[in-house]
């Protein structure tokens, strides 16, 4: 089939990583994929950087929108909800050139080019939701027109032809708000499998700046924040039990500082370890350096792309007892989980992990096998995308 994929994500971070990896994966299974965005994350087809869709030029970056991150919250708000002008016409425009089979639109907060573009060129939509915007942004930010982000939102998800989402939590988030449960599937984030086999340990460990660890070295990759909850694991070095354990923060974030205060403060600084940001494809490598690996706390309708990447590698992982890990996730069977925010219990699973070399193994090995019998592969949800749409595919809107 012929996919014309449309995002607005400029970040080079996880986001990139799922669209880039979906975009490949679509590819792999023998679909072109045309993109189409501020910032494009994958390269086209036949491996040259692939073109900035800016009018009629070509540019490694749209300027034009560079200045949003700078602005006052309403002003960048009434900008993003204005991005649907220039989104439904890069669409429109590119699909006049590649006459897709159907659209495909990761969705970002107020922007309704992808599900107007669908219904002016009476093309199917499948939309990607990972989160819901309006909720997310209005615990962070904070939100300038509420209401009427609440009703754009609504519309978008409502319009959309089908609407892929990432957890079942999600999926019944969004029946909450009004969207037809038939018409929403879920995918779950994918891995390559093939990326996490013959890694060099010593070498990832060396890299890492853990090379003379003798204990176990307990490992987090990814943006960290305060609610992260690392604090928690930071503190669980205090056990006796875990007094030659190292962690290994790979990545940064705004509770760097704070992390660096508490393990000086614990008399715990020389175990934790801040190697900084790494790129996401030397990741695969890197996760050899680990022992066990964490995930102590994530927003109650994620899917974590860190977990599916631990769980390649063949690692024990301690992760929150929460609904949407469960959908991946058994506890004692491919990881420990433990109740959010609990440092007892993150202290008992990180002991007795660190204290069962068998026990580590069995998870991991049984984590890893799960990548493959839930099929959570990035192939296997370009599949799945194209499955959700292919009825639609043809039939007139």
């Amino acid at each position: 089939m012929k996919v014309l994929y449309h995002h607005r994500t400029q970040a080079e971070d996880g986001q990139a990583v799922h669209i880039r990896s979906l975009i490949e994966a679509l590819r792999a299974e023998g679909h072109t994929v045309r993109e189409v965005a501020l910032v494009t994350a994958a390269p086209e087809e036949g491996g040259a950087p692939a073109a900035r869709m800016n009018g009629s030029a070509t540019e490694t970056r749209d300027a034009r929108w560079s200045w949003i991150g700078s602005v006052p919250r309403f002003a960048r708000e009434l900008a993003e909800y204005a991005y649907t002008v220039p989104a439904k016409r890069k669409i429109t425009r590119a699909a006049a050139e590649l006459d897709p089979d159907f659209l495909y639109e990761r969705y970002a907060f107020g922007c309704a080019g992808g599900v107007q573009a669908s219904e002016r060129l009476r093309k199917p939509l499948v939309l990607e939701v990972n989160s819901p915007m309006v909720l997310e942004l209005s615990k962070t930010r904070g939100l300038s027109f509420p209401r009427f982000a609440r009703r754009l939102e609504t519309s978008i998800f409502r319009r959309a032809t089908r609407v892929c989402v990432v957890t079942g939590v999600l999926r019944d988030m969004l029946v909450e708000m009004g969207v037809p449960r038939e018409s929403i599937f879920v995918t779950p984030n994918g891995v390559h499998p093939e990326h996490f086999e013959g890694d060099d340990r010593e070498a990832a460990r060396a890299d890492l700046g853990v090379a003379a660890a003798v204990g176990p070295v307990l490992g987090f990759v990814g943006y960290y924040r305060d609610w992260h909850r690392l604090d928690l694991v930071v503190e669980a070095l205090t056990d006796p039990a875990l007094e030659t354990a190292h962690l290994v923060l790979v990545g940064a974030g705004p509770a760097e500082t704070e992390l660096r205060e508490c393990a000086q403060r614990l008399g715990v600084a020389a175990r934790v370890h801040f190697p900084g940001t790494r790129p996401h494809a030397r990741i695969p490598a890197l996760l050899s350096a680990f022992d066990l690996a964490l995930v102590p706390a994530i927003n109650p309708y994620a899917s974590p792309l860190k977990l599916h990447e631990y769980m390649a590698a063949g690692l024990a992982t301690i992760a929150p007892d929460q609904a949407n890990l469960r959908e991946v996730l058994t506890d004692g069977a491919n990881a420990l989980l433990v109740p959010p925010g609990d440092a007892d219990a993150m202290c008992h699973a990180l002991v007795r992990l660190v204290e069962d070399p068998a026990l580590r193994t069995r998870l991991g090995e049984a984590a890893r096998s799960s990548i493959h019998t839930e099929d959570l592969t990035w192939r296997g949800n370009a599949r799945r995308v194209v499955e959700a749409i292919e009825p639609f595919v043809g039939v007139s809107k």
